[in-house]
């Protein structure tokens, strides 16, 4: 999970991409990028860190140009990453070209390997993310008129990297005396909006992977990129779209609308806020099925994502709603924080408990998923600590009991508490009294309920369907094999499994 902005106007973008990454901040918090254009020239600076730490004035004064992108980037869970890493990444060849990424390809290393051997390009760091900007790259001197590109061209090139990428992409990408393009891959895993805004000078032009960041720089939303789409904006501010993939099909990742988003943001016409009150809403009615709600005497949130659930599940019990837990906001977000023994301790850190709402009742405490089941753990502890007599736990999204593969920090099974555990197991586990979990059809049902059209999710680490269809066993034995052998380059054993050989 990361947050990309892309800014075309008439007037400097410095400040702008900055203020939009602020809005962003939830979506990455390892990592800080800016680069503009100004003329044929780029700017860029970028390093470790949240955006307000990365950036100061003097950074600022050195991003000159009307155009430009950002990126916002969340930790490798178990390693502190490289600035090396940091986005956004630039290329000097056929074109200069900088390029920010929200996802995670799937081919990689195959794709990597090609570039070596067939196009004779380097990549220089771990990310996936330079592997996809010298796709572009080599297809953009592809479909180049000689050396001259053009919407016709660049939509080609587009084309070109859908037909040889696979996995999650949402990118915005700057090429150096042409304009911006943004474009998003053919089944719309991660999101990417579009907002324009009139001036005097005419439209200007905005893409983020939220609408709140459009919205908090006073740009209109327009649409959502399509899946498979590009828009390009030339120097002079026309706007291009065309589709520029075979097969499309929107199957937006639902995690977005359980956890990742902000709640006040809509994502392919859909609400995140309204989502999270419907999983309240169908947890609620499960909650009926299987207990007497009278028993329970108080229901409280995880705060901050599942309050608009647990708010709607109290109303809907007729439970009372109390904020049981206070947090800290000067900590970071736990589920991205690298390191089992990091996010524990920031649970403490993050999370106090009020002892009066707690004493002696038994609570209902409602969480907006359950991944690696630390947090949980220490929250069960924390409110009996507080003299809760009861801890009945509840979450607003099924188990999650595979990997994510595309960009969600989730790759091994063995860090998944669902994994390989029934429900009652992963009560004992967290120490809980009871367990209530959303099914797959109600969070689905939660999303889809408010635009029927939407029908397609990807939805892989609760049901372990992969909307690419390319993820095998043994790609997921690869993935697991280097995070826990982070010291080794590759698995020569599983290479052939993603067919190719190193040594091609």
């Amino acid at each position: 999970m990361c947050g990309i902005v892309g800014i075309f106007a008439f007037s400097p973008v410095n400040q702008v991409l900055y203020d939009s990454l602020l809005l962003l901040q939830h979506r990455g918090q390892d990592a800080a990028g800016i680069a503009t254009a100004n003329g044929n020239a780029f700017s860029m600076f970028k390093g470790n860190g949240l955006v307000r730490d990365v950036f100061r004035t003097r950074n600022m004064r050195s991003l000159p140009g009307h155009s430009g992108i950002g990126h916002v980037r969340y930790p490798t869970a178990g390693s502190a990453a490289s600035s090396d890493e940091a986005q956004p990444f630039y290329v000097n060849a056929p074109y200069g070209l900088v390029l920010a990424h929200n996802g995670n390809l799937t081919n990689s290393e195959r794709l990597k390997a090609e570039l070596f051997k067939n196009d004779r390009r380097h990549i220089n760091t771990n990310s996936d993310s330079e592997v996809l900007l010298n796709v572009l790259a080599h297809e953009l001197q592809s479909n180049a008129h000689g050396y001259s590109l053009d919407p016709v061209a660049i939509f080609k090139a587009i084309a070109g990297v859908h037909q040889r990428a696979q996995g999650a992409y949402a990118c915005v990408a700057q090429i150096a005396g042409y304009g911006l393009v943004a474009f998003r891959d053919p089944y719309g895993i991660r999101p990417l909006a579009l907002g324009q805004i009139e001036t005097d000078q005419g439209k200007e032009y905005m893409f983020a992977s939220e609408s709140v960041a459009l919205a908090g720089m006073g740009f209109e939303f327009v649409r959502d990129v399509e899946p498979g789409e590009a828009i390009f904006v030339d120097l002079d501010g026309n706007l291009y779209a065309q589709q520029c993939a075979e097969k499309t099909m929107l199957s937006p990742c639902i995690f977005e609308y359980v956890y990742l988003a902000r709640p006040d943001s809509v994502m392919d016409g859909v609400s995140v806020y309204e989502a999270r009150v419907k999983m309240g809403e169908y947890l609620a009615d499960q909650i009926k099925r299987e207990m007497n709600s009278g028993e329970i005497d108080v229901v409280m949130p995880i705060p901050d994502s599942s309050r608009p659930a647990a708010l709607e599940l109290a109303t809907r019990l007729g439970v009372p709603y109390r904020e049981g837990f206070i947090k800290n906001r000067y900590i970071g977000r736990t589920f991205i924080m690298p390191g089992q023994a990091v996010r524990k301790k920031s649970v403490r850190q993050k999370l106090n408990a009020i002892e009066v709402e707690f004493k002696g009742k038994t609570v209902l405490i409602v969480d907006d998923s359950i991944v690696r089941g630390t947090t949980s753990r220490e929250i069960v502890q924390m409110a009996r600590e507080a003299g809760a007599k009861k801890v009945i736990f509840a979450s607003a999204a099924p188990p999650v009991r595979y990997p994510n593969v595309y960009g969600i920090d989730m790759p091994t099974r063995d860090e998944l508490i669902a994994s390989g555990r029934t429900d009652d197991e992963i009560c004992k586990e967290i120490g809980a009294d009871a367990l209530f979990y959303q099914s797959i059809e109600d969070m689905k049902r939660s999303v889809s309920d408010l635009l029927p059209s939407l029908k397609n999710f990807d939805a892989s680490c609760f049901e372990g369907t992969y909307v690419t269809g390319d993820v095998t066993p043994e790609y997921l034995d690869r993935l697991e094999y280097m995070r826990k052998h982070p010291e080794v380059a590759e698995p020569s054993g599983l290479q052939m499994n993603l067919g190719y050989s190193a040594n091609q």
